[in-house]
């Protein structure tokens, strides 16, 4: 397993150094490592020759950046009008009901951490929830708890959920 400076690297040299090529630099750090630690912020301005100040600026200014350490199983809740019109509320009690954390919050164990974030593009089927890169739309608080049921189970055999 390589290094997270090893990481970089071989980012750089598949995105190239210039300035345009950050955003995917760091989205390949925090899709390996799940987050961007201040270590590789650094190191991402060392590699790219540009200010640590413009990474850690672009790395916060983006809500899937995660710059602080998350749960195996990030969870984002659309907080958009159209999801709090159909519900999003009641979907957003019930994830933090049953895994016992607020927003921004990680589970003390390390597999969940709930967030909000704006439109995830379907509206169209609100509420609408994201865990990791699976969408999960038309949520009901029961729906959300069979969901995370799921993700549950998984995590206590050790293995990725898939749907």
């Amino acid at each position: 397993m390589e290094t997270v400076s090893e990481l970089i690297k071989t980012l750089a040299d598949q995105h190239g150094r210039n300035r345009q090529n950050l955003l995917p630099i760091l989205q390949g750090v925090v899709e390996q490592e799940k987050y961007l630690s201040e270590s590789s912020m650094i190191e991402i301005a060392r590699e790219l020759d540009i200010p640590a100040s413009e990474v850690y600026g672009t790395a916060t200014f983006y809500s899937f950046l995660s710059y602080k350490k998350m749960g195996r199983y990030i969870i984002r809740v659309c907080k958009t009008i159209t999801c709090s019109m159909k519900g999003k509320n009641q979907v957003l009690l019930a994830i933090q009901d049953m895994l016992k954390i607020g927003i921004g919050e990680t589970t003390p164990d390390g597999v969940f951490s709930l967030l909000q974030t704006n439109c995830l593009g379907f509206c169209h089927k609100a509420p609408t929830m994201l865990i990791n890169s699976d969408v999960y739309t038309e949520l009901t608080p029961e729906k959300v708890r069979e969901i995370l049921s799921g993700y549950l189970a998984k995590a206590k055999e050790g293995g990725d959920y898939e749907q």
